[in-house]
């Protein structure tokens, strides 16, 4: 059992640190290309709307309806997922933005500036790679929780689910990754931030199977999967795809939506 058990942690570790690759975008991009800024925000954002649409919503259904019943399940998820939404927004509300009210009376300088407007356009980058890095880490927390259960139930299938969360986490580490680096310049800090993200899932995983492995149910599980759905959706949404046509325009925003979806369906094509 012991074996099996490090086994298992193990391929958490190696679906979960695979954000790392994707971070290493940001050591091939030049920090002053927009239109590459603008794809890469579109392709994150198509990424984040297909996996949390197609795979987490799902999935938290097939929970949540396995434990509540069809009708309550159903609606149970609903709510979960816009609960998911109202939660990001409100946080998104009281976190200081760069372009608040408290300081609506700077704005005519900045765009005088350019040098200041690029610096509170770096703020926004920098918000956004911030907020999208926990959606991801929290997202990842139950993830590794699941992968280490498929892999202690049955490690052929842990190994498949591992690989297929790996090519997951890839792109989503760029989604992390690639505003941070254009907001600081700094490829330390865009690996860093991915990092973080990636490695909650092996601690999710170990957490969850030492401490909530005995109140964990298919319904709660279901509940904070709908609700990381929403979250993943509202930051797309409202952040992402945004600041995707303000850098490179309506056509590289989409193309790289486009682009992500493509990339997150052939991942799941692969492994049904």
């Amino acid at each position: 059992m012991e074996s099996g058990l490090l086994f298992a942690f193990c391929l958490t570790i190696l679906a979960g640190l695979s954000t790392g690759i994707g971070s290493l975008i940001a050591f091939i991009t030049e920090k002053t290309n927009k239109k590459i800024l603008s794809l890469g925000l579109g392709f994150s954002a198509g990424v984040m709307i297909y996996v949390a649409m197609i795979e987490i919503f799902f999935k938290a259904q097939e929970s949540l309806v396995g434990e509540l019943g069809e009708a309550a399940g159903s609606w149970v998820t609903v709510t979960s997922f816009f609960a998911g939404m109202l939660l990001i927004s409100l946080i998104d509300k009281f976190v200081p933005s760069p372009d608040s009210p408290g300081e609506v009376e700077h704005v005519k300088i900045i765009m005088e500036d350019k040098n200041k407007k690029e610096i509170i356009h770096d703020k926004k980058l920098l918000r956004m790679g911030v907020m999208t890095a926990l959606a991801v880490a929290v997202h990842n927390f139950p993830e590794g929780f699941a992968t280490l259960i498929a892999a202690l139930k049955d490690p052929a299938l842990g190994i498949t689910i591992a690989i297929a969360i790996a090519i997951h986490n890839i792109p989503e580490g760029i989604a992390v990754s690639l505003p941070i680096y254009h907001a600081t310049g700094s490829r330390k800090k865009a690996f860093l931030y991915s990092f973080f993200s990636g490695v909650m899932e092996p601690v999710g995983a170990i957490v969850c199977y030492l401490i909530l492995a005995p109140f964990m149910t298919d319904a709660i599980f279901g509940v904070v999967f709908a609700a990381v759905g929403g979250i993943m959706v509202f930051i797309s949404l409202d952040q992402l795809l945004p600041t995707a046509r303000e850098y490179g325009g309506n056509r590289f925003s989409v193309i790289g939506s486009v682009c992500g979806m493509i990339v997150m369906a052939v991942s799941l094509l692969l492994f049904i």
